[in-house]
């Protein structure tokens, strides 16, 4: 593969930006909500991904993993503990009596709806804040030129 003329000092400390800004404003977000007695983020995450799909419906593990918005190294034990919490269920996938469909719980509606103002709230000190409606929908137009395929 050869360089690119692309690869300007500008494309260069924009890609530092990019990363360093992503793990700064995460970490920071995850430890607000966990001093509020929250669970990890990926919780959130995931239970917001299982009401998206419905109620009765559910996700596979494979298409779960694929729509999270943070790396789930290991999605099974992050099941595991949610079930144990009574926040999701597993369930026989109609489709293939081999697998298995991940769906959300009475109990896992109530505690997305009890995290959410708190994830909110620090979604707007750490990131929100610090933006203007104006710059906000810059940013968001120019990342999702990196996001589409």
């Amino acid at each position: 593969m050869t360089e690119t003329t692309n690869f300007t000092p500008a494309a260069e400390s924009a890609w530092v930006n990019l990363v360093r800004a992503e793990e700064a404003i995460v970490a920071a977000v995850e430890s607000e909500v966990r001093c509020s007695d929250c669970p990890p983020l990926a919780w959130y995450d995931v239970a917001l991904e299982l009401s998206r799909e419905g109620r009765e419906t559910g996700l596979r593990q494979n298409e779960l993993e694929r729509r999270l918005l943070f790396r789930q190294y290991n999605l099974s034990r992050l099941l595991d503990r949610m079930e144990e919490a009574k926040y999701v269920e597993r369930r026989q996938c109609p489709d293939d009596g081999r697998g298995q469909v991940v769906a959300l719980t009475a109990s896992g509606r109530k505690f997305q709806k009890t995290m959410w103002p708190f994830y909110r709230a620090a979604i707007i000190k750490h990131f929100a804040s610090k933006l203007t409606n104006k710059e906000a929908a810059e940013l968001g137009r120019l990342l999702e030129k990196l996001v589409r395929k």
